[in-house]
């Protein structure tokens, strides 16, 4: 809801994500549909120039609230993947018109299987699960080795998804087990060098099948070595049947190759709440592991009484341990409000996008910040302009006391350009705007 000419509302925003972020990606695919972007408006040097950009300048306030939030237009160059200037708006300049629209930092999917989807291929329904998570692992068994076969061209198709909806980096975890062996991180790799130019990512080297339920120890360590930023881990007690020795294990894996950890942890009884406090000893133990450190899904916080939530998200915060969470998952409401009131860091993803875990995925973070907004009450203008980092990896545009912070020239130029109002789609998204161009040629 647009109040007027350069003040916004972010209710309409946050409300009407999921048409907010169907629009245009700068992809080779569909670059010619593009209305901003042609051979006049990037030189052969990545230099582009921006006019009528819309950004947020502050809060407009009543009685003490937060209103809405102010905006005005500017005129931003970008040159070699970096934004080098924003200064008052040219309209009569020679540059790209973004219209008025709106820019943000692009967002960012923290917790995604890029390697192994459906996505892209034939259509294929979640199918009955026997036996829990280890009737998974023995159904994974028997369709790996299909799956593999075009996991690459799958995985492009997905991450083309992603760009859709204005993503432009994710952290991609991918199994490594005895089945696929290290063919699945291969196959992904390749995937994500074909779309260096528009798309980032950070890797985890994940045990699905168990550490040692299935003897994935070798596979890890040849793994450790190669180009993954993590080492991650699923549930150990469940699983391996062991907590100490499986988190020993990881923790080592990642000191000795200098990695950071993300562990799957769905369990919501006490071996979920023993699994996090023995993470939280380790990596207080090895201080190097602190901001590096992450427990992806952590239901059991869903499960603890007020006082215990509190008391483990301030370990966390002082462990500096992230929690990246799905959002909702079934009836289990996680408690972000308490892990933000500690600072913990929160991350979100979409996680399994149409494949043999779930058929509802739809690639959109902006949507999970829409439920988080829905699940914890955060109606009120600024709670909702602050629903936006969790789409964004906890970039925002304004401080909590409205004071502009992004964008700044030097910044890299990864933005989406949206409709102020959301009552259309997004427009288009710029990712690293030198990888627009190559060898002094626009590439599309």
């Amino acid at each position: 809801m647009k109040t007027s000419d350069n003040n916004i509302s972010r209710k309409d925003f946050i409300r009407n994500s999921a048409l907010a972020v169907a629009g245009l990606t700068l992809i080779p695919s569909i670059m010619t549909a593009s209305p901003f972007l042609n051979d006049s408006t990037i030189s052969a040097k990545g230099k582009m120039s921006l006019k009528n950009v819309r950004l947020e300048t502050g809060f407009n306030y009543g009685e003490g609230e937060v209103t809405s939030t102010k905006t005005d237009l500017f005129y931003v160059e970008v040159e070699n993947g970096k934004i080098t200037k924003i200064t008052a708006n040219q309209p009569n300049a020679k540059a790209v018109d973004a219209k008025g629209l709106l820019m943000l930092p692009a967002f960012k999917d923290m917790h995604i299987h890029l390697d192994k989807t459906f996505y892209g291929d034939q259509w294929q329904a979640v199918r009955k699960r026997t036996g829990g998570v280890k009737g998974m692992i023995e159904l994974e068994q028997k369709m790996l080795p299909e799956m593999l076969k075009n996991s690459t061209f799958k995985a492009e198709k997905l991450i083309e998804l992603l760009q859709s909806k204005g993503t432009s980096y994710a952290r991609s975890h991918v199994n490594i087990e005895p089945t696929s062996k290290l063919q699945s991180l291969k196959n992904l790799q390749k995937a994500l060098e074909n779309k260096k130019k528009s798309f980032g990512a950070e890797l985890v080297a994940f045990p699905q099948h168990g550490v040692f339920y299935t003897d994935s120890v070798p596979y890890l360590k040849e793994a450790a070595k190669m180009d993954i930023d993590f080492i991650g881990g699923v549930d150990p007690f469940n699983i391996d049947g062991d907590i100490e020795k499986v988190v020993d294990f990881t923790v080592q894996l990642a000191l000795d190759n200098k990695k950071g950890i993300d562990i799957h942890l769905h369990e919501t009884g006490d071996s979920g709440l023993k699994t996090v406090e023995y993470l939280i000893k380790k990596v207080n133990e090895n201080p190097s592991l602190k901001g590096k450190t992450y427990v992806s899904h952590c239901f059991i916080l869903a499960k603890l009484e007020a006082a215990k939530q509190e008391e483990i998200a301030e370990k966390l915060s002082e462990a500096q341990i992230g929690i990246v969470s799905t959002i909702p998952f079934g009836r289990l409401i996680m408690p972000i409000p308490t892990l933000y009131k500690h600072n913990v860091t929160v991350l979100t993803g979409n996680d399994s996008i149409i494949d043999h875990w779930n058929t509802f995925g739809t690639g959109s973070v902006l949507q999970k910040a829409n439920l988080m907004a829905q699940l914890y009450g955060y109606s009120t203008e600024f709670l909702l302009s602050r629903s936006l980092k969790l789409a964004t990896g906890n970039i925002l545009p304004l401080d909590d006391k409205g004071t502009q912070q992004w964008p700044k020239s030097g910044d890299k130029a990864d933005f989406v350009l949206i409709n102020a109002s959301c009552s259309a789609e997004a427009v288009s998204r710029i990712s690293e705007v030198e990888s627009l161009v190559h060898d002094g040629n626009v590439v599309f």
